[in-house]
């Protein structure tokens, strides 16, 4: 699916403050809160939809649309912070309490201790700091859900995981230029 980018322009890098996770949050709830920006989203009943949007002090946002049943898999967003916010339905995240190592490994074995469950409802959202392993998930089985997303700075990429029961294995790492 091919949606126009939404830009405005962007003042020059001296003149911005660096976005902080708390600013995201506020930004993804600003914006979520925008009705007929949410409405405008097309949605597909196959697979994800997004938007670009232009995120506050050169940060990367995004509107996403999720069908029932759908996910990103685990994944973290590097050097990244970040916030998303659901701005219709509900979605689920599963994230890991721990920090890993960032390079050197393929296969990790967790403690028990470690896995997080939040649901988060049209409204609900949070904040992140680098390297947060998670996964996103509309378990919904009838309805979509819409998110907001906002990372700074820019993803420099994103590391895939696999994961069976304990073990996370590293499976790919993606840049921005495989996104396109």
């Amino acid at each position: 699916m091919s949606v126009s980018p939404v830009s405005t322009a962007v003042p020059s890098a001296s003149a911005v403050s660096v976005p902080t996770q708390a600013d995201l949050l506020d930004f993804v709830r600003r914006t979520a809160a925008d009705a007929e920006l949410i409405d405008s989203l097309p949605l597909d009943p196959e697979g994800r939809t997004w938007v670009r949007l232009e995120g506050p002090g050169g940060s990367e946002a995004w509107l996403i649309g999720w069908p029932p049943g759908t996910g990103t898999g685990w994944h973290d967003h590097a050097e990244s912070v970040g916030a998303f916010l659901t701005a219709s339905g509900e979605l689920k995240e599963n994230s890991l309490a721990a920090r890993l190592p960032t390079d050197g490994w393929k296969t990790l074995e967790l403690t028990e201790d470690v896995d997080r469950e939040r649901r988060l409802s049209a409204g609900q959202g949070r904040a992140f700091g680098r390297h947060h392993v998670h996964e996103v998930l509309n378990e919904s089985t009838e309805h979509h859900a819409i998110s907001v997303h906002a990372y700074y700075p820019p993803l420099p990429q994103i590391r895939r995981y696999s994961r069976s029961g304990p073990i996370l294995r590293l499976e790919q790492v993606e840049r921005p230029e495989d996104w396109q």
